[in-house]
C-alpha cells in the first residue's frame, strides 16, 4: 500500500534535511514524504523544493500563510489523498518522533485503521521534557480522555498512521481545530465512526534544535474544544 508521511514545516530548515533523510532509510517501496510548508521566513520552503528536485520520494505543498498544524495536516491529508496514499501518517519534523518508528506504525496498520504513537501506554516514555511539560501533556489527555469517554491514553499525540477510508469518512471539511485539538479530534472522530484505533508504545524526546510551537492559545482551544465536541456529538452534529 502507498504510504505518504504528511511532515508540516514553519521554521524547521535546521531539521529538514536530517528527517527527509531518515524518513527516507525507513519508508517502504513507493512512500513518499509530503511536505506542507507555511511559507517559513527561514527559508525551510525553498530547502523542501531542493529536497524534492532531488529526491524523487519527496513532494512539497506550499501554503501561503501560517495558520496552524490542523489546517495544514488537512492540506496534506486531501494532497495525499488525490495521489492515491491508501496510508496516510503524521510526524513531527523536530525529531522529537523517531522516525525509525514508521515501519512499526505501518505494520499495526495491517490490523488497524488507526495507530497512534503513544507515550502513555506501557513501554511508552517521554524524555528531557520539564515538569511542566508533562504535566500539561498529561492534564490534557486525561482531560479530553475523561470528558468525551475514550479508551485512548494519548489523545494529544502527533505520531499517527491512517487507513486511507478514515480520512475519507469522518470529514475532513468539517474539522476546524487549529492547534494540538486537531489531534483529539480527528482520534475522536474516527473512533465515533466504528473504526479500530490501537496505540503502540514510542519514546517523545523533545526537540533539541528550534523552538517549540506550544502557545497559550494552543491550550485555551484544547480546554473549550474538547466539550464543544462532546455537546456536538450528544446532539448529533459529529
Amino acid at each position: 500500500m502507498k504510504a505518504v508521511v504528511c511532515l508540516p514545516t514553519y521554521n524547521e530548515r535546521e531539521n529538514l534535511e536530517r528527517m527527509v533523510s531518515a524518513l527516507g532509510e525507513v519508508l517502504p517501496p513507493g512512500g513518499h514524504v509530503l511536505v506542507v510548508d507555511d511559507s517559513s521566513p527561514d527559508g525551510t520552503g525553498e530547502l523542501a523544493d531542493r529536497l524534492a528536485g532531488e529526491l524523487g520520494f519527496v513532494d512539497v505543498l506550499h501554503r501561503p500563510r501560517k495558520e496552524g498544524l490542523g489546517p495544514a495536516y488537512l492540506a496534506g491529508f486531501r494532497r495525499a489523498l488525490a495521489d492515491d496514499a491508501e496510508l496516510v501518517l503524521e510526524i513531527d519534523c523536530d525529531f522529537s518522533h523517531d522516525p525509525a518508528d514508521v515501519p512499526r506504525l505501518i505494520a499495526a496498520a495491517e490490523t488497524a485503521d488507526l495507530v497512534l504513537g503513544s507515550r502513555y501506554v506501557p513501554g511508552g516514555q517521554i524524555v528531557n521534557w520539564g515538569r511542566w511539560r508533562r504535566l500539561v501533556s498529561s492534564a490534557g489527555s486525561l482531560y479530553a480522555r475523561t470528558l468525551l469517554a475514550l479508551p485512548v491514553r494519548d489523545l494529544t499525540g502527533g505520531f499517527k498512521c491512517y487507513r486511507r477510508v478514515v480520512l475519507e469518512t469522518i470529514g475532513l471539511d468539517k474539522i476546524r481545530s487549529r492547534g494540538y485539538a486537531f489531534q483529539i479530534e480527528t482520534t475522536y472522530r474516527t473512533l465515533r465512526a466504528g473504526f479500530h484505533v490501537v496505540e503502540i508504545p514510542i519514546a517523545f524526546v523533545d526537540r533539541e534544535v528550534g523552538g517549540s510551537k506550544m502557545s497559550r492559545a494552543i491550550v485555551i482551544e484544547g480546554i473549550w474544544k474538547v466539550p464543544a465536541l462532546r455537546a456536538a456529538a450528544l446532539a448529533g452534529r459529529l
